[in-house]
Parts: structure tokens; sequence; C-alpha cells
């Protein structure tokens, strides 16, 4: 089965994000992030199947409305269910919540910016660009986070060229990359930082960013030279790129007696100041 491209961008409606993806040239949005989004709820797959036991008629046409995609994850590319605008109006219709009219509007909106970015794509770049700052994040954050962003898809696109097809070993290999110039594999990095739901790469410091952009750019270089294929070759080029980072990392942290790993997040701290590391 061919494996489709994740293409997985942060939308925002009132604070909260909500995970799309774009498939058959139109945005699909991940249906716990909506629910979550729109009932404040801490368990949005619960109140998923509470929400089906209570309307038959939405439990009948679930296979119709919820489509599992790729979606980019701080894990790698996992399958999350999905549902387009359509989709999302009907489950709308099943959620008593004062947010649903406005949520209607933002999604219109948001499928509108869709329209446009494919007359102009340089748009979607914008948006993201305009996203982090809204939030706080410094001017050189954000050009190695979307620097980061490049070298990831040039990665992934270098993966499914060489054979990696399913989404977990899309996840594995991130894995093994991460484990490699960290130390850490994406989770244990993400439980490190005090973080849930939340992208890891949002919550980098500068050289954190810098150092899994290295460790990406690595592997894609060797798998340019080397041209592995399947999983099990690619794993080992995996390991290697990650390692051309842990040992560049390594040498840093003797030369400054500093660590570059840090605990720090952007949870509660003012995003445009530059996190302390090694705490």
């Amino acid at each position: 089965m061919k494996k489709q491209e994740s293409k997985t961008k942060i939308a925002i409606f009132r604070k909260k994000e909500v995970r799309k993806t774009i498939h058959e040239n139109q945005w699909w949005f991940v249906i716990k992030d909506v629910i979550a989004a729109l009932t404040d709820s801490t368990q949005p797959e619960g109140y998923i199947k509470d929400m089906r036991r209570r309307d038959e008629e939405l439990a009948k046409g679930w296979g119709q409305i919820a489509t599992p995609l790729p979606v980019q994850t701080a894990g790698g590319i996992q399958k999350l269910n999905c549902a387009d605008t359509e989709g999302i109006f009907r489950i709308i219709q099943s959620i008593p919540s004062p947010k649903a009219e406005p949520f209607k509007r933002w999604l219109a909106k948001v499928g509108y910016e869709r329209i446009e970015e494919i007359e102009d794509p340089e748009l979607a770049t914008k948006r993201t660009r305009a996203l982090y700052k809204a939030k706080g994040y410094s001017d050189d954050w954000i050009e190695k986070r979307m620097r980061g962003i490049a070298i990831r898809e040039e990665l992934t696109d270098e993966w499914k060229k060489h054979g990696v097809k399913e989404s977990k070993e899309y996840e594995i290999l991130t894995a093994e990359i991460s484990k490699a110039a960290f130390g850490l594999t994406p989770s244990q990095y993400k439980e490190l930082k005090g973080l849930k739901r939340e992208n890891l790469r949002d919550h980098m410091t500068d050289l954190e960013l810098i150092f899994s952009m290295l460790g990406e750019a690595s592997t894609t270089q060797i798998t340019k030279i080397e041209h592995p294929e399947g999983f099990e070759e690619n794993k080992n080029v995996s390991r290697r790129g990650g390692n051309v980072a842990g040992i560049a990392r390594k040498k840093l942290e003797q030369e400054t007696k500093q660590k570059v790993i840090s605990k720090d997040n952007y949870l509660q701290k003012p995003q445009g100041k530059e996190l302390e590391n090694g705490k």
C-alpha cells in the first residue's frame, strides 16, 4: 500500500491547536483536536465514544466521516482519524457547545485559505511564520524552526523514495535519529520537557533545533549517496545520521561544560525569550 506523504499544519481556534492535513487537495482535520477545541474535554477519545453512543445516526455513518490519515506528531507520522469540512459539520451537530457557530465560521475561513494556498503556495509558509510570531517566538527561532521543517520534509521524501512505506516505520526511523543525536526517543524527550500533546520541536531551544536539523540533514545526505532500500537499511542509515549530530552535541557539551538537552519548555515562559540550557 502506497504511503501518503504527511502535510500536517497547525490551525488555531480560540487558542486551541487543531491539526490539519492535506488529503484529496483539501484540508482534513484531526477529529479529537476538534472535540478538544469545542468541548474543552481532557479525554476527547472518550467524548467521541460517548457521542457515538448517543447519536445512532452518527455512529452508523462514522465510517464515511472518519478517515485515518498520516499526521505528523512529535513521535513521527501516525495515522489519526480525520474528517473533511462536511464531516466536521456533521460531528458538530452532535456536540451541544456554544462554540459550534464560531467554529463553523472558522472552518469556512480555513477552507478558503486552502484555496488561496493552492493558487499561491508561499502563503502557507507565510502563515506558519505568522502563527509562530503571534505565539511570541523570536525571529531567529522562527527561522530555525522553518528551516527544520524544510529539512524534515526533504528527509521524508527520501525515505519514501527508498522503500519506507508504513507510518510506524517513519516513527521508528525518527526515533533512531533522536536516540543517536540526543540519547532520547521523541516520547522520552517530551516526558523530560513535561509535554503531552504538544509538538516537541515547538518547545526546543535554538541548540536543540540545530542538532535536530543536523541529525536529519545528515541522514538525508547519507541516504542520497548510499540509496538504502527498505526499512532495515534505512534504519541503519538513520542511526548513523543521528550519530553525526550526537558526536557534535557531545563535543560542544565538552567544550562549554553545558548540556544541550534542556528540560525547559515554552508552556509557561515567554516564548520570545531564549531558554537557558541544562536545567
